[in-house]
């Protein structure tokens, strides 16, 4: 793994693997929806709908079919906390791919009458994730866990907040927060790190130097309430039920990461056998980490029905209780361990996870970690640590609930919820 930055800020990472053919790319911007404004909400989002509307250079078709015509693939997402650009090619044609992903970033038109459709077609894509009630419930369950700051706030944003952008709110946003200091282009494949530096010079080096904007951001403080919300049209109960957690590059994460796992990360985890197989309370059960860089949160969600509800819950803090009360087992201890790096090296296998692992650890650790380094923390991991995680985290004053559904009146006091 190879690092360097450009004169103006921009950093290139790399990390050759010289026994395949392909190369994977990605530019990355380290101002996610989290920067936003109440008024900006859903910008950054719709930002990264924007730049594939077509550039001073190529219309949207002739971004989709020169992409098309090597044989590649490009794509795009936005987080909380970061926006990303990236593209899979064989590795002959990384200038051809370079030059259309560098010119969807740099070069965007932002014409007013891409600006109006993209609303229309982003308030659908609202509808339908709000007509999900898994997202929905997870929404509800942010915006209150984080209220008061724009982790609360939807990476979508708001009917009224997307209804109000207009081109010369793209186009400040888009100047504010698409500066070399928040650029990371990062890359993994049949590629050294010379010819992306060369690459990334060629057409980032220009690029005059403006001071980030994220230092001023302040972290969140959790707020565990309890919400009830009534949505008489959905057949099934969802709840999400979560605890503070540790930022992103906590000396704790690899301990919470198998903590994560034996509680609710798979078929053999805890919830997920209690409350599924033995039981059959619910189809979909599981616990689940949102880390960032300054906080986090571990949760548990579920879809249950209402007469089921008072004991899914029931079950989900006796496993917090018995997290805190006693050691984990070295049998479950080691098979957590076995699958969490299972699971991670598979998941590094193909180019493109290695290339967003590379992004990640410069962004959120300013290091990188080998291989073994990783497992080898898995490995130092012991009961002792989960048992102390569990005692923090897993505090009655501490729990958030949103449950969602047909309630039929159903509530609970924070006393119900003692663990």
């Amino acid at each position: 793994m190879t690092r360097s930055t450009l004169a103006n800020g921009v950093t290139v990472v790399t990390e050759q693997m010289p026994h395949v053919r392909s190369v994977a790319v990605g530019i990355w911007l380290t101002a996610g929806s989290r920067g936003e404004t109440l008024a900006e909400n859903g910008l950054s989002h719709f930002l990264e709908h924007m730049l594939f509307k077509g550039t001073a250079n190529r219309s949207a078709e002739d971004i989709a079919s020169e992409v098309d015509s090597i044989g590649g693939h490009m794509d795009a997402f936005t987080s909380k906390e970061l926006v990303c650009f990236s593209a899979k090619m064989l590795d002959e044609h990384l200038p051809v791919a370079f030059d259309i992903l560098s010119d969807l970033v740099l070069n965007p038109l932002f014409r007013e009458e891409d600006v109006e459709k993209e609303k229309g077609v982003i308030l659908e894509e609202l509808k339908m994730e709000v007509d999900n009630p898994e997202y929905l419930v997870h929404e509800l369950f942010s915006a209150n866990f984080w209220k008061g700051h724009s982790l609360g706030k939807p990476i979508l944003g708001t009917k009224a907040s997307i209804k109000s952008f207009h081109q010369a709110m793209v186009r400040e946003y888009y100047q504010r927060n698409y500066v070399p200091s928040n650029l990371v282009i990062s890359a993994a494949g049949n590629v050294t790190h010379e010819q992306l530096k060369q690459l990334v010079e060629r057409y980032f080096g220009s690029l005059p130097p403006a001071p980030t904007n994220l230092s001023g951001q302040p972290a969140p403080l959790p707020n565990p309430t309890l919400v009830f919300k009534n949505k008489s049209s959905l057949a099934q109960v969802q709840l999400c039920l979560g605890v503070p957690g540790h930022p992103m590059s906590h000396d704790m994460r690899f301990p919470t990461y198998i903590l994560n796992t034996i509680l609710g990360g798979g078929m053999s985890s805890r919830l997920f056998q209690n409350i599924r197989e033995k039981r059959g309370l619910a189809y979909t059960v599981a616990s689940e980490q949102y880390l960032y860089r300054d906080s986090g949160v571990l949760s548990v969600y579920a879809g249950t029905s209402q007469a089921s509800l008072p004991e899914l819950l029931r079950l989900v803090l006796q496993e917090f209780r018995s997290l805190k009360e006693k050691p984990v087992s070295a049998t479950e201890l080691n098979r957590a361990k076995d699958n969490l790096k299972g699971s991670f090296m598979l998941s590094l296998e193909s180019t493109s996870s290695r290339m967003s692992h590379l992004a990640r650890q410069h962004i959120y650790f300013s290091r990188f970690s080998t291989m073994d380094e990783i497992l080898q923390s898995v490995d130092k991991v012991t009961a002792d640590d989960l048992q102390a995680l569990a005692n923090e985290f897993f505090q009655t004053d501490r729990i958030a609930l949103t449950v969602l559904g047909r309630l039929n009146g159903f509530k609970l006091e924070r006393e119900n919820l003692a663990c």
